[in-house]
């Protein structure tokens, strides 16, 4: 296999998530013969919020289906997302301001100092963790709980509570390669001499092509879409630019590079170039 390498070609992603998640699109996308799994045996999970007085709670389901609640992800694993709810629940318990509770858990929300009027806030509480809003206040709960627990010689609590912090921060970083719905669009990136362009399709990144370039041509809008030679050219706006390939950069919805992903294509066209130059 080693023998069959014809050069290393390398992506630079925003988090281990993304990486895991890349590394997964592309198994899917072409997998190897020495790979005997499809994706790989990481499950995907979501997250769902349910504020219902009867319901209240954290749980994952294996499907975007979320019946009209608040659902996020996907995440890589099922193990991870597990630890993530755990450690949610431990900072924003929930599920202790729902109705009908048993007798040990009114206790413990009693201790927690939660109940039915504490829904809205901690449902609240949950949704700008998952969504990036505000993240900090649950990763600060639950390091004062393991600094607690350490601090009390249960090094056993404190070390579950260290793995909900990591599983906490794997769901709550950055991913953008593979996103529910996301759509197709090509990502180029240009960088000293070298272009890169990423392929999406339907919200998975699964592909790139890396290639040796001039500067590509400015339009008049300063803004960059793809030629079919699959170098950066045209521009967003009705007119079209001429791409150093000589030939017209047609304008067409799909192929213009979204904003949220400029920074990411330059990074990885200037490590395309260093690599190149290595």
């Amino acid at each position: 296999m080693v023998r069959r390498i014809a050069r290393v070609e390398a992506v630079a992603c925003g988090s281990v998530h993304e990486a895991a998640w890349l590394e997964r699109n592309l198994l899917e996308a072409a997998m190897p013969r020495w790979n005997r799994t499809p994706g790989g045996t990481e499950s995907p999970m979501y997250i769902v919020v349910d504020p219902r007085p009867r319901t209240a709670g954290l749980r994952t389901s294996h499907a975007a289906r979320f019946d009209g609640l608040v659902g996020f992800g996907p995440y890589l694993g099922w193990a991870r997302t597990r630890q993530a709810v755990s450690g949610l629940h431990r900072a924003f318990p929930l599920a202790y301001t729902r109705e009908r509770l048993t007798g040990s858990e009114r206790d413990l929300a009693a201790r927690r100092g939660v109940g039915p009027s504490s829904r809205e806030r901690l449902a609240a509480a949950v949704i700008a963790t998952l969504d990036g809003t505000n993240a900090g206040a649950a990763r600060e709960a639950l390091t004062v709980a393991r600094d607690q627990a350490a601090t009390a010689l249960n090094f056993e609590l404190a070390g579950r509570i260290q793995e909900e912090l990591a599983a906490l921060d794997w769901v709550t970083s950055v991913q953008r390669v593979t996103v529910e719905g996301g759509g197709d669009h090509e990502v180029c990136g240009w960088a000293d001499g070298f272009a890169v362009t990423f392929t999406i399709r339907g919200g998975h990144l699964n592909g790139w092509r890396q290639r040796e370039c001039d500067r590509p041509a400015a339009c008049a809008c300063d803004r960059s879409a793809a030629c079919a030679c699959g170098r950066s050219a045209a521009c967003v706006c009705d007119r079209s630019a001429a791409c150093v390939c000589g030939r017209s950069a047609a304008v067409a919805a799909g192929v213009v590079t979204p904003p949220g992903w400029a920074e990411f294509a330059r990074r990885n066209a200037e490590l395309a170039a260093a690599l190149a130059r290595a």
